[in-house]
């Protein structure tokens, strides 16, 4: 028996994550069952987003909850019937299992809308939200079983714990730990929600920005898992933005390191927060197509930094460029920058590029929230202030000046910095 158990233990499992878009009609989900049918699902767990745009809109329904209670009961009707269609699309018997379940969950939905106490927004959010991955996954984990392939399905609540920070939520990553490395079954296919968790009083939280792909992260971590696959409509991991770039290669292998350093930048390639975990337990995670599954897409792990060893570029469109003088010649000193931080912080603009010299202080910032002229209007007191609208940054990690030349090209340059691996462009596009 000892045997047995030890050389089940050794079988390591593999992390699969499945976003929105691939689980977003009937065909994305017929799409999973072939992509598994390739790359095999005994000793996998798969971590499902909310179909399409669903969690869009539940933040409908959270909305009309707290501002429009007279359309609350009508954005509630449009998400169940862009389900209801999807398991119509599915199953042709109504009374399949799946409708049932399905239906359980909106009645839990409507439960909560219609006796919740709490006036606490973050709260309500996570507990209206998280409807989305639980249906995705269930109706998911009712097809592959229709489909022959046998699941099980998790609620990702019972594994992964964390505190009461509702909508960033920290993991308890001892108590986490025990529950995936215990209770996860081996030898079969494992469905579960990604984003979500739950605090100590059971209640849903969730974790954040990039969640689902965390998720992956903190089960491959418990599992010591063989590896993550994230898998997505693109070949892999690209030097750049194919939108907007003619030339755009495929990247075969990043480090972790490098591909921190690309998220940090404001690549969309993973959120460090997901390779951290990995990192530490050295686990590869890997970006493939779930159009064209058995191709190699791109490696995240320990190694080269980069191979092709290419000039990677990150645009970030629709920036503000600050420049700050003193009004009387003097110098911009460490106290006056550090107020400075204080009220970008305060005003929630989020700062891409920072330059200084003895009596100027630029920088390069998103304006997510439009509070610049109210800032504005603070900082002119102190400091002579001059800014440009609507420029664009470009990041070019290992660049060459051909790389640099292809960024500026019919631009106005109105700043650039060069660090050893990395430069930095703030364009503006000539009338």
């Amino acid at each position: 028996m000892h045997l047995r158990v030890s050389q089940q233990y050794k079988l390591k499992m593999r992390v699969f994550k499945f976003g929105g878009a691939s689980v977003k009609d009937a065909p994305g989900i017929k799409n999973v069952y072939d992509v598994l049918q390739k790359v095999g699902y005994e000793d996998v767990i798969l971590v499902v987003s909310a179909m399409g745009k669903t969690t869009n809109a539940l933040e409908l329904v959270i909305k009309n909850y707290f501002d429009k209670p007279e359309e609350l009961d009508s954005s509630v009707q449009e998400i169940k019937k862009y389900h209801n269609q999807i398991l119509l699309d599915l199953f042709e018997d109504e009374k399949h299992a799946a409708f049932a379940a399905v239906n359980e969950q909106f009645s839990e939905l409507e439960y909560f809308l219609a006796h919740n106490k709490s006036p606490n927004y973050n709260f309500v959010y996570d507990q209206i939200v998280s409807f989305g991955e639980l249906i995705s996954t269930n109706i998911l984990s009712h097809f592959m079983n229709f489909m022959g392939i046998q699941t099980q399905w998790l609620d990702v609540r019972n594994f992964i714990k964390t505190n009461a920070n509702y909508r960033d939520a920290e993991v308890d990553w001892e108590t986490t730990e025990q529950n995936i490395s215990k209770n996860v079954p081996r030898k079969i296919l494992n469905i579960t929600q990604g984003f979500l968790g739950a605090d100590e009083n059971n209640f849903t939280t969730t974790l954040g920005r990039e969640g689902s792909d965390y998720t992956a992260g903190i089960f491959a971590y418990c599992l010591n898992a063989e590896s993550v696959t994230i898998w997505k409509d693109v070949p892999g991991v690209m030097n750049a933005d194919p939108r907007y770039f003619e030339n755009a290669s495929l990247l075969n292998q990043i480090s972790y390191r490098e591909a921190i350093e690309l998220a940090f930048y404001g690549a969309t390639v993973i959120h460090p927060k997901t390779l951290q975990p990995l990192q530490k337990k050295e686990i590869p995670l890997y970006v493939k197509s779930f159009v064209n599954p058995l191709l190699k897409g791109t490696c995240v792990s320990k190694g080269v930094d980069l191979e092709p060893y290419l000039p990677c570029f990150i645009v970030k469109r629709e920036q503000l460029l600050i420049s700050l003088s003193s009004i009387d010649f003097s110098f911009i000193m460490e106290e006056n920058i550090s107020e400075i931080f204080g009220l970008f912080h305060q005003f929630k603009l989020k700062v891409n590029l920072i330059q200084n010299s003895a009596i100027s202080f630029s920088v390069c910032v998103e304006d997510k929230f439009g509070n610049f002229n109210e800032l504005n209007a603070i900082l002119s007191k102190k400091f002579k202030v001059d800014y440009n609208e609507n420029v664009t940054l470009y990041t070019i990690r290992h660049f060459n000046e051909q790389a640099a030349e292809t960024v500026v090209e019919n631009k106005e340059v109105l700043l650039r910095q060069v660090s050893r691996e990395t430069m930095q462009i703030v364009t503006k596009e000539l009338k």
